[in-house]
């Protein structure tokens, strides 16, 4: 008998469905804005899904956030809210970059 969880469980419960992750970036030279919010979700290492929030001025380490829901479907609608929150205000999809942690 296998002590793989995965066997046990089937491997596909308890897995994010997809990928989501989201870069965005809103700039004004003229009022010295240069800010990046970025979003992802992934499993925790309990099976939970993980909405991770990092937003700052572009360049520095900014501020995180996360959130953990017991149901993916918790964290996709919270990532689609913040995301029309954000279009609403000006912030515009970027080529993702690297972000230090």
């Amino acid at each position: 008998m296998s002590l793989d969880a995965s066997n046990w469980l089937g491997d596909d419960i308890g897995m994010i469905s997809q990928p989501y992750q989201l870069y965005v970036e809103r700039s004004d030279p003229a009022r010295n804005m240069a800010r990046y919010y970025a979003m992802e979700i992934e499993q925790t290492m309990f099976g939970e899904a993980c909405l991770t929030r990092r937003w700052g001025r572009i360049g520095k380490r900014g501020q995180e956030k996360q959130h953990v829901f017991e149901r993916e479907e918790e964290a996709v609608r919270l990532f689609l809210e913040l995301l029309k929150q954000k279009r609403a205000r000006g912030y515009r999809p970027q080529t993702l970059r690297y972000l230090r942690r």
